[in-house]
């Protein structure tokens, strides 16, 4: 062969590569390793296979008492029996199309705003932001177009942390974007009021900021003025969240190359134009890790509404774990509620996933 001539590039073993090779390089790159791979991996394949058998072959399924529970697996006649309460809580059985109409919209909403080639698609975001949720507060509550009104202490489960995590969500971020703005602000005033704001909501717990909203907030007012509990609950959600939002959008604003606002200012720009257009479209799109998850810490903190007696879904749980005719049914009453919150905030969490890459310029390769 001539000095010249070089051999074709060839693929590497199919054993280095893949599955197989990474399986090779961290599971069995030596004995020890390779004894303890499979030690565990069968002691992971037992405790799999007690809870498919506890949860699935061995379970039951169907009844209306807890005698139709043989206690050899899981009892989830427990979940079904309980099941509108979990979802709606004590709403009143005849009233329950609301909820239900609420649910579906919500679900359809949810699917034209993830679905990227959705017809008129800002014009259903602004639809949904602006408009849709005083139609179903409207549709909850009542009191117009002849619907019969519901008190917000019947609401409960999965409904009340629907709403308190939407609201929370919908409203903490534009919050949060004008807080974050005014504490990067030139002007000394607002700057200062709003570092003091984001501080002192920082700087206390959730659970402190709900009962001062629910019960010492009352003490301070005349008396016919109390405010509703659930709307005394938003108010300190969005509130505290917003302090949080602006904090995380603030740092996106700080990772903003220097040269994208000089840029803006060399071309004259208004400040309004150069955030909104070139400023803040770029420091979203980096923060939406870390908007995403203050929106699922959010989402899971909304069960502290329970302190200020408010059933939530995880209340509703434990309200049905005190039943004298459900007792020792815990277990799946806590299962069914963590598997309610873990499939929203993996949803929030692959739809966040999803939309940073498809935002992904590749600016950061």
């Amino acid at each position: 062969m001539k000095k010249h001539e070089f051999l074709p590039d060839l693929p590497p073993p199919a054993n280095t590569v893949g599955v197989i090779g990474w399986m090779r390089r961290n599971l069995f790159s030596g004995p020890f390793n390779s004894i303890i791979t499979i030690l565990l991996g069968y002691l992971a394949l037992i405790a799999i296979w007690n809870i498919f058998d506890w949860a699935f072959l061995n379970a039951d399924w169907v009844g209306t008492t807890r005698d139709d529970c043989s206690r050899a697996g899981a009892c989830w006649v427990f979940i079904n029996v309980r099941w509108e309460q979990f979802m709606y809580g004590f709403y009143p059985h005849e009233e329950l199309w609301r909820p239900r109409l609420f649910y579906i919209t919500l679900a359809i909403f949810t699917v034209l705003l993830a679905y990227e080639k959705t017809p008129k698609r800002l014009w259903v975001w602004l639809f949904f932001v602006n408009i849709y949720p005083f139609l179903m507060i409207g549709l909850l509550y009542g009191g117009v177009f002849g619907l019969e009104v519901v008190d917000t202490h019947k609401w409960g489960g999965l409904l009340v942390t629907l709403i308190i995590a939407l609201v929370g969500i919908i409203v903490s971020l534009p919050i949060g974007i004008v807080l974050a703005l005014g504490r990067r602000s030139e002007m000394p005033i607002i700057r200062s009021m709003c570092t003091v704001y984001i501080e002192i909501w920082r700087g206390v717990p959730l659970i402190t900021v709900l009962f001062m909203a629910s019960v010492m907030l009352p003490l301070f007012l005349s008396e016919g003025s109390e405010t509703d509990k659930l709307v005394r609950a938003l108010i300190g959600v969005v509130m505290f969240s917003a302090a949080y939002m602006a904090e995380v959008v603030r740092g996106g604003l700080q990772a903003i190359p220097k040269g994208q606002y000089e840029a803006a200012d060399a071309l004259g720009l208004t400040y309004s134009k150069k955030m909104a257009l070139i400023v803040l479209p770029q420091a979203l799109k980096i923060t939406i890790p870390s908007i995403v998850n203050t929106f699922i810490g959010l989402f899971k903190d909304t069960s502290l509404v329970l302190i200020i007696g408010m059933f939530d879904v995880l209340g509703i749980g434990q309200a049905a774990n005190t039943d004298p005719e459900w007792l020792g049914f815990a277990t799946e009453s806590y299962i069914f509620v963590a598997l309610v919150f873990w499939v929203f905030c993996f949803g929030m969490s692959r739809y966040s996933i999803w939309l940073e890459n498809k935002l992904h310029t590749g600016h950061k390769r």
